[in-house]
């Protein structure tokens, strides 16, 4: 719906603000020639508060060719074509209007004395339509600010949230404390792969503390957390867990809003490797083309494993992250195949200035 009809308190403001075109649409329809004063006043306020509503048909090409991505003939013709369209009726109404005031002795052949007015009055109409789309367009522009400004308010409470998800997740039993027996079990038996164990493990949870902080990281810093939480997975779940990476360069540079990939890379692990008595290897592709970036993660699972409560509140946060970001130019898609479970994010490409 139009945003000034969709909004009570905007409509009146609107029709107040069209009144002076009534004035000069008087004026006009009242020049030598033409109307007597009293049949241009008759006419001139139905007719300018009709085209008021008219107008605003104007938003629905406008909307549908925005000036900063429409290329100037299509937008050009489109509005002509429309400029053209609305006038003719709005001067066809004016016509009926004529006829019908014309059944009165005080307007006694009105209707020939303006149709006298007809070609006048259709080159006003289509420079109506001109301030109309202008107006329509301006309209647009607000909306689009004010809805960049809740994605961005939006984002910044999910970004939040996100850190604190991902503080809990860095500090979760099943985590830290699977982690601290591990060292502790090692301490005993092999003292230096527990002093790496412990290494990796501040390493992990320092880069977490750092990337939280930000507004947008690149890709290669998540990869590197990433590989910062798979180094320390790698100690306990050894040779089971293996990890392959196809990223491309140009991907690697893209900005993504901090600790995207660090919960699906966790998910991975936990739902799919761990599940597997003989593990399983961990895939991550990066790619960026056509003005795309495009992220796949790929474990496998075991087929007739149980689903393990808990990843479906990592996957929904991603999700609502990049809706938040990216609106509808956002793409995830996640999906339990017969072996393996596959996530696909696929988002604008943005790169650092």
């Amino acid at each position: 719906m139009h945003p000034i009809l969709a909004h009570r308190g905007r409509l009146l403001p609107y029709l107040a603000a069209c009144a002076p075109l009534a004035a000069i649409l008087t004026a006009m329809l009242a020049r030598p020639g033409g109307l007597s004063l009293v049949e241009a006043v008759t006419m001139a306020v139905p007719l300018t508060f009709a085209y008021a509503f008219m107008g605003l048909s104007a938003w629905y090409p406008c909307r549908q060719l925005p000036l900063a991505r429409s290329r100037i003939l299509p937008l050009v013709l489109t509005h002509a074509t429309a400029a053209a369209l609305v006038s003719s009726l709005w001067v066809g109404l004016g016509v009926v209007l004529a006829a019908v005031l014309g059944l009165l002795s005080r307007f006694e052949g009105l209707r020939d004395r303006f149709v006298g007015q007809a070609v006048a009055l259709w080159a006003a109409g289509l420079l109506l339509y001109v301030l109309a789309a202008a107006l329509n367009y301006v309209l647009l522009a607000l909306e689009a600010a004010s809805e960049a400004e809740r994605r961005e308010a939006e984002l910044a409470i999910l970004a939040r949230e996100a850190e604190l998800a991902a503080l809990k997740a860095q500090i979760r039993p099943h985590f830290l404390f699977n982690s601290l027996n591990s060292i502790a079990s090692l301490a005993a038996t092999d003292p230096p792969r527990a002093e790496q164990m412990c290494v990796r493990l501040g390493e992990f949870l320092r880069r977490s503390l750092a990337l939280g902080e930000k507004k947008s990281i690149s890709v290669g810093e998540e990869i590197e957390l990433s590989r910062a939480y798979l180094a320390v997975e790698a100690l306990r779940y050894g040779s089971r867990l293996e990890v392959e990476e196809d990223l491309d360069e140009r991907g690697q540079k893209c900005l993504v809003p901090p600790l995207l990939l660090q919960p699906l890379v966790e998910n991975a692990v936990r739902h799919g490797i761990a599940t597997r008595v003989e593990g399983g290897t961990l895939r991550v592709g990066v790619a960026c083309g056509a003005g795309r970036l495009r992220i796949l993660i790929e474990n496998p699972l075991d087929p007739e494993g149980p689903a393990r409560p808990g990843g479906g509140r990592g996957l929904a946060n991603v999700r609502q992250r990049l809706a938040a970001r990216y609106g509808e130019e956002a793409l995830f898609a996640a999906k339990r195949l017969a072996d393996r479970y596959l996530v696909v994010i696929s988002v604008p490409a943005e790169m650092p200035a």
